[in-house]
């Protein structure tokens, strides 16, 4: 087996083992039993617990990064289409899974911001270009006018990943996707509706 291969068995067990188990309750030898590869290439690739799970925060940053790129950079789709396939795409993945799960990012905030500040610095930053890539498409869908021209699209998009990361968080306590339902019944019939015109006195929507 190569040794990238080994690493990148090493990383995937360690994104499935902290999903299931959090971060301070996986150790080393169960990572490495769900990897399926001897104790040594532990410290081979990584100097320590800590420095294995950022490149799994990494690995798993990556992975989302990609899928955003494929749904959320489309320019064949207008974008609040592709946000709301994006949170689709999201919502089947955790429901295949009975929404045990959840994020790995918003698990990994929850256990660890308090205890350390290199995991609590490179989440934030994970955090941060998700905030980016949402506002990137709510600012598209303002300049098609989609969206009020006077709407802070940087604050919605905060709003969003604030607001997702609850449902997120709630849907794993009810073991039900009906919060990220509610998310996105809010998000799209509510909060991301078009400019209005007066019409005698009355709001109608464009």
């Amino acid at each position: 087996m190569s040794k990238e291969k080994t690493k990148d068995l090493l990383l995937e067990a360690g994104k499935k083992t902290f999903l299931q188990k959090g971060y301070n309750n996986s150790g080393i030898e169960s990572i490495l039993q769900e990897a399926g590869v001897p104790k040594g290439s532990f410290y081979y690739y990584f100097s320590s617990k800590e420095d294995f799970g950022l490149q799994v925060i990494d690995r798993f940053a990556e992975c989302i990064g990609e899928r955003q790129e494929r749904i959320l950079a489309d320019l064949t789709v207008p974008p609040l289409d592709r946000l709301r396939q994006y949170c689709e795409t999201v919502t089947e993945a955790l429901e295949s899974d009975h929404c045990r799960k959840g994020c790995l990012a918003g698990n990994l905030s929850q256990e660890m911001a308090d205890q350390s500040e290199l995991f609590r610095a490179r989440l934030e930053e994970i955090f941060e270009s998700w905030v980016d890539r949402y506002g990137a498409c709510l600012l598209e869908a303002q300049q098609n006018g989609e969206l009020p021209a006077d709407l802070d699209v940087h604050e919605v998009a905060e709003f969003w990943l604030n607001s997702w990361q609850g449902a997120v968080l709630r849907a794993k306590t009810m073991r039900s996707v009906s919060p990220l339902r509610t998310f996105l019944a809010v998000m799209f019939g509510t909060v991301l509706q078009g400019p209005t015109r007066v019409f005698d006195g009355s709001t109608d929507r464009v």
